[in-house]
């Protein structure tokens, strides 16, 4: 399995390469008034207005506004959507047994598991999940 890690608030996080349409550096986020505060706002990428959500309202932390310096845009069921991060690191490959399952977390089961690389652990996020 091939994911993609990226850094929100000095932890670790990592989503499917597969899901992943884009990477980005941080552009001009238009405001839409009156949306639930997890939109950030709306882009326009290459004709394309996509919507940006904020991660870290979605992941219950503490909204961290403090980098957020780059944009990963995701092609969840044909639908393409935006999160800010503050960094990210690298392209991983690892094997589906060294994917740890959380069994017992069942308030975030968006969580599909945690990569322990021995010098840092990364959690794997499900955004089909996480967005329903």
């Amino acid at each position: 399995m091939q994911v993609v890690v990226f850094d929100i608030a000095n932890e670790q996080f990592a989503v499917e390469t597969s899901k992943v349409q884009s990477i980005n550096d941080l552009m001009e986020i238009t405001k839409v008034p009156k949306a639930p505060n997890y939109i950030k706002g709306l882009i326009n990428l290459r004709g394309n207005i996509i919507t940006i959500l904020d991660i870290n309202l979605l992941l219950g932390m503490i909204n961290t506004d403090v980098r957020n310096d780059n944009i990963i845009i995701l092609n969840l069921d044909e639908e393409l959507v935006g999160i800010t991060v503050d960094a990210v690191d690298e392209v991983i490959e690892f094997a589906e047994e060294e994917l740890e399952k959380v069994y017992n977390d069942v308030d975030k089961p968006y969580i599909k598991g945690i990569i322990n690389l021995k010098e840092r652990i990364i959690t794997l996020i499900d955004f089909d999940k996480l967005l329903q």
